[in-house]
């Protein structure tokens, strides 16, 4: 729906593909569906749950067996992002390496999208249109 003719809507570091595979083999699942909703300190958060079945309006990206299935209202916001995942001490969780976030809230679980005028000065040729 979303996009730039050759280019995929998101990637995925080899961190983030091996949990991916992981996931969707020991659940069964047809991959993972990311999004995001109205919510938290800076206004936004990312979603991601299990998917059973590919939407009809969905971005569906597919990288060495892993499969992202991006909801329809996220594909603009989500764009040009670099999903990973990382391990520490404390935690471990996927990270969404996005260059349409303008802010941040200081835990990292919020996030404030660029307004669509500087979302443009990132593309040459202006906003990918919906098609």
């Amino acid at each position: 729906m979303f996009g730039i003719p050759g280019k995929q809507a998101v990637t995925m570091t080899p961190a983030a593909i091996r949990q991916i595979v992981r996931l969707m083999e020991q659940k069964g699942h047809a991959g993972l569906r990311i999004g995001v909703k109205k919510g938290g300190c800076a206004g936004m958060e990312y979603t991601m749950d299990f998917a059973d079945e590919i939407g009809d309006h969905d971005e569906v990206v597919e990288q060495d067996g892993a499969r992202v299935m991006i909801a329809p209202m996220a594909q603009m916001f989500l764009f040009g992002t670099e999903i990973d995942y990382q391990t520490s001490l404390l935690e471990s969780g996927f990270k969404f390496n996005n260059p349409n976030v303008a802010d941040a809230c200081g835990c990292g679980e919020s996030i404030k999208f660029k307004d669509v005028e500087e979302l443009s000065k990132d593309f040459p040729e202006g906003v990918p249109k919906l098609s």
